[in-house]
């Protein structure tokens, strides 16, 4: 196979997890907003959102924070993340691992909120 198709079939089956998960946890409220996590090579991003306004409650980015992506600085963009939530007056999130599976970077973020009060 080229390098085009395996992109495009990898991008394709996250897209199908990405589905399945949304449909398993449902949508974000403004008591229980859904956590949204997007990883690249180089950054990661997450964001609080309340799916029937339609809005974002909180968000962090190791970008802003000037952090490449790696399990240490997950959990400093956890932290971060962490305090923007109870700013904002929330204690419990739905986690919505954007179709990455859970391990690594993602799984090393979740249990930075967790260990930073935020019930998943």
């Amino acid at each position: 196979m080229s390098r085009a198709k395996d992109i495009a079939k990898k991008n394709s089956l996250r897209a199908i997890r990405k589905k399945r998960v949304r449909g398993t946890i449902g949508r974000g409220t403004a008591q229980t907003p859904r956590v949204s996590v997007f990883k690249s090579n180089r950054y990661l991003s997450a964001q609080a959102i309340n799916d029937i306004e339609g809005v974002t409650l909180a968000a962090a980015s190791s970008k802003a924070m000037g952090l490449n992506v790696n399990k240490e600085n997950a959990v400093k963009v956890a932290a971060t993340f962490a305090e923007a939530l109870k700013a904002a007056g929330i204690e419990e999130v739905v986690f919505d691992r954007n179709g990455y599976l859970y391990h690594g970077v993602i799984a090393a973020f979740a249990d930075g909120l967790r260990e930073n009060g935020i019930k998943l």
